[in-house]
Formats: C-alpha cells, sequence, structure tokens
C-alpha cells in the first residue's frame, strides 16, 4: 500500500475536523477582531457608489460578469426548462449536514449533477452526483425528461468550460461592468424617509442569530461571525418547511413552465441605493497594495469609527484555516494567470445547483458585517475545490410579476438577488455587493475563492442557480474506492476446493492499510450514501450497482477482520508477532466502533426523524451485530473485549 493512499485515509477519517487548538486560537482572534470592531459596519459598495469600478478592477478583479444577454439565446431556453424539470420532479432537496457535531438542514434545497460515478463532499455529507448526459454517454438510468435535463446542465458546462479561462474575452467582461455603472448613473437616485428605514431594518436582532446559534458555545459573538462554515446551515426548518416551500412555489410558479418563452433580453440594472449608516460610503479611496493608510473622505459621523478601526488593526488578518500556509496575495486577486491558474483548460466536472424561494423561509439572518441584508447563503470560500480552480455560476430568478419593488425598500437593488464579496477576515477593503439579474453568469477566477469569501443575498422572487466546479475528487470517484477494494480483497485467499478462507500476509503494516481500507469503504461511502445518497434512486438508479458492489466487498472486509482475530487468539503464533497484531487490530476495531455510534445517532436524530419516508435515512440491517447474512457471527465490542484481554495477559 502506497503511503499518499495510507495518507488520504487518515485524511478522511482521521482529520474530518480541525485540531480544537486551531478552532480556539480562530475564537480567541475572532473574538479579538469584534471588540476592537464593536458594533461599527464595515463599508460596502455597490454599482451605485462612487468608487465602485475602481474597487471591483483593483482588489476583486478575479469576480467576472457575463451579462444575460451575452450567452447564446437557446441555451437559456434550454438551461430554464430543465431546471424547472428538475423542480417539478422534486430532485431539489435540502441537505442534513453536520456542523460543529449538531445535524443541521441547509436553507437551500440541492442536487449534484456532473460526471458519472462523481461526488463532491462538504460538511461532511457525500453528494451524489446524477450523470449529466452527454452526447457519447446515453443511458437508462433516467427518463426521457431528466435525461434531457441533464443534458442542458452539460451543454452550460461545456460553455463555462470554454469561456472562463479565454483571456480573450476580458473586453467584454470589462464592458459588462462599465454597462452595469453606467446604467446606475443614468438613473436617479431614489429619496426621501427610506434611507432611515432601511438603516434600522438591516440592523440584526439583539440576539444576534436563530434559536440553535444562541445555543453554540461562543453565544451570540459565535453565532453572528462564524466564517468556516456555510450560515444557510444554520436555518433549520420545522417538520413541515419543505411541503410549505413545495406549496408556495406550485402557487406562485406553477404556469411559468407553460408562459416560460426562450427568448431572453437583457434586463435593466439596478437604480441607486442608499449610502447609510449600514456601511456604504462613497468616500472610500483605493489603498495601493502594500499601503498600511487608508484613505478616507467626506465621512459620516456613523462611518468615521470604522475608519479609525482600518489603522488600529492594519496589522491584523484572520484567514480561515485552509488558506494560512497561502496568504500571499491578500486583498486582491492575483492577476498572473500562469501561476494562479489550475493547468490547462478548465474541466468542470460538477455543477451544484441550488433552489431557494425567500418567501417560503421562516427566517433569513442579517449580514452582520456590513449590512448588505438577508442572505440565503452565509460568507464562506467553497471547499473542496481542485487548488486555485475557477467557480462559475448562472443565476436564473423566477418570474413573479405581481410582485415589484416596494415602496418601502426603495431601491431596485433590494428586490434583486446578489452576490457580496468581501477580503477575508479584513477590515481595510470596503465589501462589494454586485445585482444578478435573471440569466446572469459570474465566474470566481485567478485565486479569488482562495484569497476571498462570498455570500449569497436574498432577493424577493424564488431563484435556481447552477455552480460549475473543479471537485478535488481524488478520493472521491467510484473507480477510485473501487481500486481500493481490490487492493484490500488480494490479501484474501480462497480454496477452490475446500472453500476455506485465509489471509495472505500477517505484516502489521499491511494488515493496518487493508483495514483503514474497511473503514473508508463503510464511512465514507456506504453510510454517505443510505445517509442521504439514496434518496435520488427514485430519480436515477445510477448508483444503485455499484453500492451494492460495494456492499458485497465490505462483507468480505468483515470476514477478513475475523480472521485476522483468529490469527491473533492463535496460540502457536510468536507472541511478538500476535502482539502488533493484537495492537494493529484493536485501533482499527475501536476506530469503527466510535465511527458506527456516530452515524447511527446521525441516523436517528431529532432532525432526521422529520424526514419523509423517501427522504430519511437509512441504517441499513447489515450494520447490525446480529445480522444473519453475516459470514460470520460479529459482535464488535465483544471481540474489542477479547483483543483488550489478550494483550492484557502477554
Amino acid at each position: 500500500m502506497h503511503c499518499s493512499e495510507r495518507g488520504c485515509v487518515n485524511t478522511t477519517l482521521g482529520n474530518m475536523k480541525r485540531s480544537g487548538g486551531s478552532e480556539s486560537e480562530k475564537r480567541r482572534k475572532r473574538r479579538r477582531l469584534l471588540q476592537e470592531l464593536g458594533d461599527q459596519r464595515i463599508p460596502y459598495l455597490g454599482p451605485s457608489d462612487h468608487g465602485f469600478q475602481q474597487l471591483w478592477e483593483t482588489s476583486y478583479s478575479g469576480l467576472a460578469l457575463r451579462r444575460s444577454c451575452s450567452l447564446p439565446e437557446e441555451l437559456h431556453g434550454r438551461v430554464e426548462a430543465a431546471l424547472f424539470t428538475l423542480r417539478r420532479r422534486g430532485c431539489f432537496l435540502r441537505d442534513l449536514v453536520k456542523v460543529r457535531d449538531r445535524d443541521v438542514f441547509t436553507a437551500v434545497s440541492r442536487v449534484l449533477l456532473g460526471q458519472p460515478g462523481t461526488t463532491y463532499r462538504y460538511l461532511d455529507t457525500r453528494l451524489f452526483t446524477i450523470p449529466w448526459h452527454t452526447d457519447e454517454q446515453r443511458g437508462t438510468c433516467c427518463d426521457p425528461d431528466l435525461s434531457a435535463a441533464c443534458k442542458a446542465l452539460w451543454e452550460l458546462n461545456c460553455f463555462f468550460c470554454s469561456d472562463v479561462g479565454d483571456r480573450k474575452e476580458g473586453d467584454v467582461f470589462k464592458q459588462c461592468r462599465k454597462e452595469l455603472v453606467g446604467a446606475i448613473e443614468s438613473k436617479p437616485s431614489v429619496e426621501g424617509d427610506t434611507e432611515s428605514k432601511d438603516s434600522e431594518e438591516s440592523k440584526p436582532s439583539d440576539d444576534g442569530g436563530d434559536s440553535e446559534s444562541k445555543q453554540s458555545e461562543e453565544g451570540e459573538t459565535e453565532s453572528k461571525h462564524s466564517d468556516d462554515w456555510d450560515i444557510e446551515s444554520k436555518h433549520s426548518e420545522d417538520e413541515g418547511s419543505s411541503s410549505k416551500q413545495d406549496a408556495a412555489w406550485e402557487s406562485r410558479h406553477g404556469d411559468e413552465m407553460g408562459d416560460m418563452k426562450t427568448k431572453q433580453t437583457e434586463l435593466g440594472s439596478p437604480t441607486a441605493s442608499k449610502q447609510h449608516s449600514e456601511g456604504k460610503h462613497t468616500g472610500w479611496k483605493h489603498r495601493p497594495a502594500g499601503s498600511t493608510e487608508t484613505e478616507t473622505t467626506d465621512l459620516g459621523p456613523q462611518e468615521k469609527p470604522v475608519a479609525e478601526l482600518k489603522h488600529s488593526l492594519s496589522g491584523y488578518h484572520i484567514e480561515d484555516e485552509e488558506d494560512e500556509d497561502q496568504q500571499s496575495g491578500q486583498g486582491c486577486s492575483n492577476l498572473n494567470p500562469a501561476k494562479t491558474s489550475c493547468p490547462g483548460p478548465t474541466q468542470f466536472n460538477v455543477t451544484l445547483l441550488n433552489y431557494m424561494d425567500p418567501a417560503a423561509m421562516s427566517q433569513l439572518k442579517e449580514e452582520p458585517y456590513y449590512g448588505m441584508g438577508k442572505m440565503a447563503v452565509g460568507w464562506h470560500h467553497d471547499e473542496n475545490l481542485v487548488s486555485l480552480s475557477p467557480v462559475a455560476v448562472y443565476s436564473y430568478s423566477c418570474h413573479d410579476d405581481d410582485k415589484g419593488v416596494s415602496s418601502e425598500e426603495g431601491p431596485a437593488e433590494k428586490g434583486c438577488w446578489r452576490i457580496g464579496l468581501k477580503v477575508a477576515w479584513d477590515i481595510h477593503t470596503p465589501g462589494l455587493t454586485l445585482p444578478l439579474q435573471s440569466g446572469d453568469s459570474y465566474y470566481l477566477r485567478d485565486d479569488l475563492n482562495r484569497t476571498h469569501q462570498h455570500c449569497v443575498l436574498a432577493g424577493d422572487s424564488a431563484r435556481f442557480s447552477s455552480t460549475h466546479r473543479v471537485a478535488e475528487c481524488s478520493t472521491g470517484t467510484l473507480d477510485y474506492i473501487q481500486s481500493r477494494c481490490r487492493e484490500a480483497l488480494s490479501n484474501l485467499s480462497t480454496d477452490p476446493e475446500t472453500g476455506t478462507h485465509s489471509l495472505l500476509s500477517l505484516l502489521p503494516a499491511t494488515l493496518q492499510g487493508y483495514e483503514e481500507i474497511h473503514n473508508e469503504v463503510e464511512f465514507e461511502w456506504l453510510r454517505q450514501y443510505w445517509f442521504q445518497g439514496q434518496r435520488y434512486t427514485r430519480f436515477c438508479s445510477w448508483w444503485a450497482r455499484p453500492m451494492e458492489q460495494l456492499e458485497n466487498d465490505w462483507r468480505e472486509m468483515e470476514l477478513m477482520t475475523q480472521l485476522l482475530l483468529a490469527a491473533v487468539e492463535e496460540e502457536g503464533q510468536p507472541e511478538e508477532g500476535r502482539r502488533e497484531m493484537a495492537e494493529t487490530l484493536l485501533t482499527a476495531l475501536t476506530d469503527r466502533q466510535q465511527h458506527r455510534q456516530t452515524w447511527r445517532d446521525r441516523c436517528h436524530s431529532s432532525l432526521a426523524q422529520t424526514l419523509p419516508p423517501e427522504e430519511a435515512p437509512v441504517d441499513r440491517p447489515f450494520w447490525a451485530d446480529d445480522d444473519p447474512s453475516m459470514p460470520l457471527p460479529f459482535d464488535l465490542a465483544d471481540i474489542i473485549n477479547r483483543v483488550e484481554s489478550l494483550l492484557w495477559r502477554m
């Protein structure tokens, strides 16, 4: 077994959580930052603000916008039809993810499409792709409607693959920036009492979050300012939330497919937004790279404390742990594609589709740092991606002619969906908000996803998004785990005449590697699949047969564990060799027992019990210790006791 492969297993199973020391240090730094910042807002700029284009070009240059009208019209039509087909068929489901030892539901509903046999892992949850269907990959795993939908999203993926890295298209993206700013400046600003109302409504509540976040060990501070996970996952809903969303969607958008036309026209940009005490201001001037001074002009009384804090915290920067070894280029995305882009043409291998209807949500959390508004997805880096790979996002807002911009809300920018960006844990550089019209796409290129964080700010209408990624799946494909099974089972010998099984090698290092594969198959694949992956079998049968084969391989590995136990207990073996084998076996079994209990708890948690039967996690019968289909009686706790007793006697 290669050390690199063993390292992958140890990383997957043994280091899924960040170390306690790192978490403690992050929280200490976060508390210090918040004490310095107090109740003040950090500034941010939108298209109506002076300096917006300069800020975009200098500090957020890795962000590229492609307006709806610049995508092929026929592609728009096929993609929109595909999104509604998937929604109508019930393919969008909320994920039950794990955050700080708690299971929580995501606020958005999701489905993963991508290359056959590919998975995407986030927040201790593995998603299994519904394969998109190409001209070369035609199958019978989906019905014709779903197959057509998957193919349409594959066509969108192909467009993004060819477009995202094409530097000759830079002029197009620059023109999108200028058109966006120009459209804003050409519209009259909104005046009146809206300013004070928006300012009050944008402030977070005193408790700083929902009932779940209040229970976190850091209290209000921790719940309001946790950048290391999707805040979307904190919005757990009650038992009837899924049905409430379905009912609301049906009533508001039931006729949309019939009325939808493929023709797309460029939508107008939002009108000028307010510059009020929630953080927006026009007095910012760009701070050149390496400068320790931030210039401001004409700051209002609510903004001056923020400007003063910039100097006091000039040397203070907090990064997520995953970025602490890559802090170069801080504050701006690197413009050198030769050094920062992933090698070769971009090949997005998955797209994570999201759906959310704000009107059906019981609550949405306020953006806590800048006062940008309600968040559908909180501040985060996209995780588990190939280093420095880009991300492409297609945004589609459902038509809702009956729901215009409220006169109380003021600018149209408040009513549309927006993406928010900030330099990760930096209070020097203002944040940026970019309004998204239906059919717009945007790219996070170069090292933007590493040096910056982004959030999604909810609009008035329901929205789909298709987020295309280069998932890091070196240990996350079916081919990979099947090869691991073959490697482990190569140590199992079967006598062709008697059918008797034996182990070919009893070297402790070899046995340890195979027991690690055993754990990987069970906890990173089978348990993950039966926890949530199996929900999609009613739409697509692609994973059914491969998972059956993985179960069969797992059963053979269970037999190998029992053969190892027999070798350990055999009196004729040299005592030193028996001790080494026993210690190896005890380590693997203790780890296995702990993980099994964790998964049993997740399957029977109170949140899991709220799911309908077709979506509920499954605690498979073959996990039971008294399962009659097991090759031999296998009581894990009993075996651990036997090995411990044996070691004690040696």
